[in-house]
């Protein structure tokens, strides 16, 4: 359980990547999203989300633990969860570049820079509090990259 615990929490080893893990990880899951993930049915699509977050916060849990370390930069699911949802929902006319690289930007922004109330968000207990920073650092996101969508008609 402790390997299992160590893959999910490490999306699968990119947590050691030697530079930006996080951001190193969001770019994979965008790059997931535009060749694969956008072509699933909203459901489908949330589904997986809820999934991989649910794993999240026990593999975060155990392996932050095994660590002895709240949040260790080594986790980066809770960026592949985040980033996972700042897509949801978005149009098949959004799948331009231009705009995956806006919704990776502005949750990396969101995620570092920690705006009320994520740095709240980010005390709860054990793996919920490094996997919830980053769902409101996507639903800030998220809002900001559907809000321009739905204005310019995407």
């Amino acid at each position: 359980m402790k390997l299992l615990s160590k893959i999910v929490a490490t999306f699968l080893g990119v947590g050691y990547f030697p530079v930006a893990p996080g951001s190193v990880t969001s770019l994979i899951v965008v790059l997931l999203y535009k060749f694969y993930l956008y072509k699933l049915a909203w459901p489908h699509y949330l589904l997986i989300v809820f999934l991989i977050f649910l794993a999240g916060v026990f593999a975060s849990t155990r392996y932050s633990s095994e660590l002895n370390r709240k949040d260790p930069r080594k986790i980066v699911i809770d960026e592949a969860t985040g980033q996972l949802l700042v897509f949801f929902r978005m149009s098949e006319m959004s799948q331009d570049w231009l705009f995956l690289l806006a919704g990776f930007l502005l949750f990396r922004f969101f995620d570092i820079i920690k705006p009320y109330p994520i740095r709240k968000v980010e005390t709860l207990p054990k793996g919920w509090g490094i996997m919830m920073d980053d769902i409101v650092a996507a639903v800030y996101a998220g809002i900001i990259i559907n809000l321009y969508l739905l204005i310019k008609g995407y």
